[in-house]
């Protein structure tokens, strides 16, 4: 079995990290600029992102466009708690709302991460009320996100 699954996983390198850092700062930036930057040569730039395309490791490029950025001046996250077997049912509802741009599991004291995108603080009470009120929703806490440092 590990054979069989080593042949799907790759370690990254420290030139692959800085590759990824990169392509994370421009995605659309040429093979060539990137071999310069990063002091390679282009084909090696171009073995390595194909290698970590296979991989799966990058799994595609996408566009920030300004019009994404300025739609939702309003960010937040807010962990649910939710009372017994209702997650599947519960992540289906919030995938369904306008306001939701994310619904993650996860582990430990909440069961999923709300990420929340609105035009007003308005609109924001209004959509953590009707999460507040769907059927297994025990309890939530929720918190504005300020500021961004970076983001992918």
């Amino acid at each position: 079995m590990a054979n069989a699954l080593s042949k799907w996983i790759i370690e990254l390198d420290k030139t692959d990290e800085r590759l990824l850092a990169a392509l994370r700062h421009d995605a659309r930036a040429s093979l060539s600029d990137l071999a310069l930057r990063l002091g390679l040569s282009r084909s090696t730039v171009r073995t390595r992102i194909d290698r970590l395309q296979r991989s799966g490791e990058i799994l595609g490029f996408t566009v920030v466009l300004k019009q994404d950025a300025l739609r939702d001046p309003v960010r937040a996250l807010m962990m649910v708690g939710i009372e017994g077997r209702g997650a599947a049912r519960i992540t289906r509802q919030l995938t369904g709302m306008a306001e939701v741009r994310a619904v993650h599991s996860t582990n430990g004291r909440w069961d999923l991460i709300v990420e929340l995108g609105t035009e007003t603080l308005e609109e924001l009470d209004r959509a953590l009320a009707r999460i507040r009120m769907l059927d297994g929703v025990a309890t939530s806490e929720t918190s504005l996100l300020l500021s961004t440092s970076k983001s992918s």
